[in-house]
């Protein structure tokens, strides 16, 4: 008599174990690199904010303000035209969890503004500038002339 060929149960049972026990591990891991691309993410749009800041106000002869808020980071003339609408040119909201802070190193007081500014000539005060979040920290320093960044601590969760 031929026995018929194929998995037992035992078998099955132990390859599906198998392949849980893969996935549980997996998946933190996954965790920590999507926290890292968000957190990338954050930097980056920061920084695209500093460019614009940055070329606009040399394209435009004209002074533009970086403004920390409540509920983001925004980007906008100092003074309006007339024919502008008074909104911000470009803005990052804030998720929950998430803050912002700025710190301008050469200034003569200790309070400042949360308000960032590029005069007409692209140049600004060098600040630094420091993100907290649910997916992580970082911390970068901001040239005064060319106001490129300089990453000084960097940690996803």
């Amino acid at each position: 008599m031929k026995r018929a060929s194929g998995f037992t149960l035992l078998e099955i049972v132990i390859a599906v174990f198998i392949i849980l026990l893969l996935m549980g591990l997996a998946v933190p891991s996954l965790n920590g690199v999507m926290a890292d691309r968000r957190l990338r993410s954050s930097l980056d749009r920061f920084n695209d904010l500093v460019r614009q800041a940055h070329e606009r106000s040399l394209a435009e002869h004209r002074a533009y303000l970086i403004v920390l808020g409540n509920d983001g980071v925004s980007l906008r003339p100092l003074t309006f035209l007339k024919t502008e609408q008074h909104q911000p040119v470009d803005k990052v909201t804030l998720a929950p969890g998430d803050k912002w802070s700025i710190k301008f190193t050469a200034a003569l007081v200790k309070r400042t503004p949360a308000e960032w500014i590029f005069w007409e000539s692209g140049v600004c005060e060098p600040a630094e500038v420091s993100f907290a979040g649910t997916d992580g920290h970082w911390t970068a320093e901001y040239a005064p002339l060319s106001a490129l960044a300089e990453l000084n601590t960097y940690a996803a969760r």
